[in-house]
């Protein structure tokens, strides 16, 4: 079972901890609440699902240079930023690096609530993505160093004949092998063979991506006579 979204909150002020500790409380969202960016990262763990909500401004390590810690050791967790100062460039600079949101003190409640549901729902869906893609890598982990072979070449647009060619095989063996990678990777078609491989990294993706255009091509393009 996996484990339940929580707000993290990250602020020197202990009223303001105490106050939003009770908010997110009074709305059924569990939370838990640091005094410090030190503090929170000695129990932070990648696997907890929730966002962040943090003070900009804060003795020893700023919330700033948290958000880069948590960005350069992609922690991919959203973090809302909160200021106490209407500091535009600051703003700028945290949602250039990489910050889900941005709000000035003081804030309605309603709108960190809302900003909050977002910054959850982002994690979730990131989440979902990372355990699609997983599947995706065990499936193309199955391909034999052959079948990998082959599965390269058939999403760079080399026909069964060609390949044939390269491999020193015959079209038939090309064949046999193009239908086990199929089978194995569960994709429905090349262009799914496509897309799926660029997904997971298991091939060049401006080269999977030259492929598929030329299948949307060809599906547009009137056949052949």
């Amino acid at each position: 079972m996996s484990p339940e979204s929580t707000v993290f909150v990250v602020d020197d002020d202990p009223a303001l901890r105490e106050s939003l500790a009770w908010l997110l409380e009074s709305v059924r969202l569990p939370a838990r609440t640091f005094a410090s960016a030190h503090e929170f990262l000695q129990s932070f763990n990648k696997d907890q699902p929730g966002c962040l909500v943090l003070d900009v401004r804060m003795p020893g390590m700023s919330g700033l240079d948290l958000l880069d810690r948590m960005v350069a050791e992609d922690a991919g967790l959203p973090v809302i930023l909160l200021t106490a100062h209407a500091d535009v460039p600051m703003a700028v600079r945290a949602l250039k690096a990489g910050a889900a949101d941005f709000l000035t003190k003081p804030f309605n409640s309603q709108e960190l609530l809302d900003r909050i549901q977002v910054a959850l729902e982002k994690d979730r869906r990131r989440r979902v993505d990372q355990a699609r893609l997983a599947v995706l890598g065990k499936r193309f982990a199955t391909l034999t160093p052959r079948e990998h072979e082959v599965m390269a070449l058939v999403v760079s647009g080399y026909s069964n004949k060609e390949i044939a060619g390269q491999l020193g095989v015959s079209a038939k063996t090309v064949e046999a092998h193009r239908n086990k990678v199929m089978e194995k990777t569960n994709a429905g078609s090349v262009a799914d063979l496509v897309r799926m491989a660029i997904a997971c990294g298991a091939v060049s993706q401006s080269v999977a991506l030259a492929e598929e255009e030329d299948i949307a091509g060809r599906s547009d393009s009137p056949p052949d006579r």
